[in-house]
């Protein structure tokens, strides 16, 4: 039977945002599937082994990127610095490549050796990785990968989703006339506006679905 916390120590709820205390950074993540190319942001990756030097990387199966990469076992992840705008966010969090070229007007590409585009501007580092294992983690994918090549690209601190919400992240604007109505991510804070939460929405940053939502008090 999998073990599960009923209550925490000395018999006081169990509270889930208590996970909000770890720490996480945010990437864009991108892959290349033939002459296709595509990125989204992700929060969860971290190193397994130095040697092998590998990494493990979690993506919501929504995401188009993830399709490309479960095909190509190929992607780059371009480490967000603290200089990123929300317009980042909102390029590659808030849109599929479903739908739009999220490269498209670039006026420079940049690959690595893999042949996949990286986001030179507001990142400080590129990692290249071939993917080596998988593990289906439900709604999301865990990617197992060797690190191939790595590039420093500058010296700005990483962002992390604290300091995302607290200096970039915009504040909902207050309405004057009338109380707001809608819903808040429990996850990460992602504030969703409207009197009806679609029952099929997905968080475009953190990409967890409905369930995870509760309405704004």
């Amino acid at each position: 039977m999998p073990y599960k916390i009923e209550s925490a120590p000395n018999g006081a709820k169990f509270d889930s945002k208590a996970l909000f205390k770890l720490s996480y950074g945010l990437f864009v993540l991108t892959a290349r599937d033939g002459k296709k190319d595509n990125g989204c942001i992700i929060n969860t990756a971290t190193q397994l082994t130095s040697s092998p030097c590998r990494i493990a990387i979690t993506v919501n199966k929504q995401n188009y990127t993830h399709d490309m990469i479960a095909k190509t076992d190929a992607f780059n992840l371009s480490v967000l610095s603290e200089e990123a705008p929300f317009k980042v966010f909102e390029h590659f969090g808030f849109q599929s490549g479903k739908n739009v070229d999220k490269f498209a007007g670039c006026e420079t590409e940049n690959r690595t050796a893999n042949g996949i585009l990286y986001v030179p501007k507001f990142t400080n580092a590129v990692i290249s990785c071939a993917v080596v294992a998988t593990v289906d983690c439900g709604t999301h994918t865990m990617f197992i990968a060797d690190v191939c090549d790595t590039v420093i690209l500058s010296d700005a601190p990483s962002m992390t989703y604290q300091y995302y919400f607290d200096n970039v992240k915009p504040k909902p604007a207050a309405k004057a006339d009338a109380p707001k109505k809608g819903y808040v991510c429990k996850i990460c804070g992602y504030v969703y506006e409207g009197e009806e939460l679609p029952e099929d929405f997905v968080c475009p940053i953190c990409k967890h679905g409905a369930e995870d939502f509760e309405p704004i008090k």
